[in-house]
């Protein structure tokens, strides 16, 4: 199969679909990569290093387009929508119930839309989303620890405090990868962490996980408010998959929050769950000021550290990619349901139910795609 890597057009966008390695791994296997010039370069891989593994360099984005399948790590932006062949095959991040536009491409287009968050194995994980997701965690602590230094708009707390002073308190909305995450970094820095979730049962393996350095409650709306009040760091890290994010912390809330707190919501690219992050911001702007209070919304927080996160990616995805271009889609996705999962567009019509519930659409089930 001729797979194509073009290079990310996102703002601040530093990650590159495959590692010099993920490629030698799919010439080997008799498939042809074309790179676009300069794709590597924000992770620190040159043009060189794709070619000394047999990857084809091509001059523009539209010749990395042209391929049967396109490899990425962002959804496509606008000015990538004309460059989209009508039928092939994409396999990337698309959080689709939070890009209307996205879908409507895909759709025009019959782009089969492959979304690396919703595949999902038979014990719930998403292992395509994990690595961004452990990342995107723990960089929430330190990007919130940034901006509550008060050279940087926020309250002027050190979140580990000192003896004899208190320590910050942080608070995490959603016990998945995210969250652990972020608990883990936040504890590690000696905050005072507070970790809500419905599931009471994860809540159990997280006090055993921290031996006891973390206090949990079940997420409703009494305890949040009652949370959110109080947090000098609030970090929403809550994921349906496939589906928008629900509205937890409400404008009402956010104002209860002392002056130079920070919000910090890694669900954005999902919609977010506050409901006074109402934009995506990036890393070039990424915060804003409501209420008094610092907000954060950048949709593609690894992409800071890309020289980490592409590694992490390749890592994940390969198999996937390997799988996916030796024996095409229709059989791949017979022979795996994990994988199945993650078609969201086909040839026109949504597959996936979440994305199809957002915009008030008929979807095929993906049992019955192929039959």
């Amino acid at each position: 199969m001729k797979i194509g890597i073009p290079q990310e057009v996102k703002n601040n966008e530093n990650r590159v679909a495959l590692t010099p390695s993920g490629v030698l791994s799919l010439v080997q296997k008799g498939h042809e990569v074309y790179v676009e010039t300069g794709a590597g370069i924000g992770s620190g891989i040159t043009d060189d290093m794709y070619k000394e593994s047999g990857a084809r360099i091509v001059s523009t984005a539209s010749e990395a387009w042209k391929q049967e399948l396109i490899v990425k790590v962002k959804e496509p932006q606008k000015e990538e929508f004309a460059l989209m062949q009508e039928g092939q095959l994409l396999f990337t991040y698309l959080h689709l119930a939070a890009e209307k536009e996205v879908t409507e491409a895909l759709l025009e287009k019959k782009i089969t839309g492959i979304a690396y968050e919703t595949i999902q194995t038979k014990n719930d994980e998403l292992p395509l989303l994990t690595p961004m997701s452990e990342i995107a965690g723990r960089m929430s602590v330190q990007i919130g620890v940034h901006f509550l230094e008060k050279i940087n708009g926020g309250k002027g707390v050190l979140v580990g405090g000192v003896p004899g002073v208190n320590k910050a308190n942080v608070m995490i909305i959603g016990g998945g990868i995210v969250g652990t995450n972020a608990a883990k970094i936040a504890i590690g820095m000696g905050a005072n962490v507070t970790l809500l979730d419905i599931n009471i049962q994860r809540l159990r393996e997280l006090e055993v996980m921290f031996d006891g350095k973390i206090k949990t409650l079940a997420s409703n709306e009494y305890n949040i408010s009652q949370q959110v009040r109080d947090a000098d760091l609030l970090i929403g890290a809550v994921l349906i998959p496939g589906a928008k994010a629900p509205r937890l912390v409400t404008d009402e809330m956010v104002q209860s929050m002392e002056k130079g707190s920070v919000i910090i919501d890694v669900a954005v690219d999902q919609g977010g769950s506050i409901e006074t992050i109402d934009h995506i911001t990036t890393h070039e702007h990424p915060i804003y000021e409501k209420h008094g209070v610092l907000h954060y919304a950048v949709a593609n927080i690894p992409g800071a550290v890309p020289k980490t996160a592409t590694y992490a990616l390749t890592n994940m995805t390969l198999p996937y990619i390997e799988r996916l271009a030796t024996y095409g889609l229709e059989a791949y996705a017979q022979q795996n349901v994990a994988f199945s999962k993650g078609i969201n567009t086909y040839n026109g019509h949504i597959i996936h139910e979440a994305v199809a519930k957002e915009f008030d659409k008929r979807f095929i089930d993906v049992e019955g795609l192929f039959a």
